[in-house]
């Protein structure tokens, strides 16, 4: 069994590198990846790195694995940070020097597309965080989201238990990066709901896995970074949560479903599954379409694990993956969910 270790932290005064491991959308949005880069050096006294494929539209896969390579070889670099996600870093994984990277462990920042790259680094024995990418949460117009750059700062620096709570307001609808007016002022939010627990009955404390749903389930279909023995996950925490491409409440409980037949969703006792994104420039419903959705998409959640794990404590809405405020989460870490005390505490 692959037992993940949590790699040595930065401090301040560090070099990190901002690494582009799917789409290079600085290059097209470059003011929120701008912004991202003056808060590392400003509000974490962190100096950020690019590297040659981090701003470049069109790079290829062994380009990406090449500045990854680079990154985590270099011993000046402490950290390793993505700029954004994408959607073909499963292309990028088949070119990574495993060993390379397990002989130089670094604290890995990313999430969405960055699924594959921190389901990788489990796999090599690495504990990565789930969140904070430059551009979203380092970039948000006006100001860091208080719970995000709190998190952020707890995961970069500290090592010890960080609980986690439900966000006061929150917020959905984003705004065009290409418009300068923008960044004048931060994202209109609306009051938290909090979380909502099921079956909350036990305390479970184990390592995490998952991710975006999406990139799971491509994983899945191409047989990667999969744990060959799924008695690997036994115990653990699953982590789920959707992105700006919404899919269907049918398209998760497929997936989930997927996950069951082949005997994972039975490995774990507890699902966190994050605040549904319920907005996109692709999909602009009203507030009240948007809880529909949500609505929709927790059902599929229970009907799945009903019929696969109907034990297994469930929390919904939590505060990550593609939300405002985002917690950073031990990808591979121990995550301990109580339920009785409706608590969620992460170890960093």
């Amino acid at each position: 069994m692959t037992t993940a270790s949590y790699p040595p932290k930065p401090v301040p005064g560090d070099r990190v590198a901002v690494v582009s491991p799917s789409g290079g959308l600085p290059g097209l949005f470059p003011l929120p990846h701008e912004l991202g880069l003056e808060r590392l050096r400003k509000e974490f006294g962190l100096e950020p790195v690019e590297y040659p494929a981090t701003r470049k539209m069109g790079s290829t896969p062994r380009e990406r694995a090449a500045d990854l390579h680079a990154a985590f070889a270099d011993p000046d670099i402490k950290a390793v940070v993505a700029s954004i996600g994408g959607d073909d870093q499963i292309t990028v994984l088949p070119l990574l020097d495993r060993e390379l990277i397990r002989a130089n462990p670094k604290p890995f920042f990313g999430m969405s597309d960055n699924t594959n790259l921190l389901a990788f680094l489990r796999n090599s024995g690495i504990v990565g965080f789930h969140g904070a990418s430059v551009m979203c949460e380092l970039g948000r117009p006006g100001a860091m989201h208080p719970h995000t750059a709190e998190s952020l700062r707890a995961a970069l620096f500290t090592s010890g238990e960080y609980e986690l709570r439900p966000a006061e307001r929150w917020r959905d609808i984003d705004r065009d990066w290409a418009d300068p007016a923008t960044f004048d002022a931060e994202p209109e939010t609306r009051p938290g709901t909090g979380w909502t627990w099921h079956n909350a009955d036990q305390v479970v404390e184990g390592r995490s896995w998952g991710g975006c749903l999406e990139i799971v389930g491509w994983l899945l279909m191409a047989d990667r970074e999969i744990a060959r023995d799924l008695s690997e996950y036994d115990g653990g925490v699953l982590l789920l949560e959707t992105s700006e491409d919404m899919p269907s409440a049918r398209e998760v409980y497929y997936t989930l479903r997927g996950m069951g037949e082949r005997g994972l969703l039975q490995r774990f006792p507890a699902l966190l599954m994050g605040r549904p994104k319920t907005w996109s420039f692709e999909h602009p419903g009203s507030p009240e379409e948007g809880a529909r959705y949500a609505a929709d998409q927790r059902e599929a959640v229970l009907r799945a694990m009903r019929e696969y794990a109907p034990d297994a404590t469930i929390v919904f809405d939590v505060d990550f993956g593609h939300t405002d405020p985002q917690l950073v989460l031990p990808y591979g870490g121990v995550i301990r969910v109580d339920g009785p005390a409706r608590r969620i505490t992460v170890t960093y």
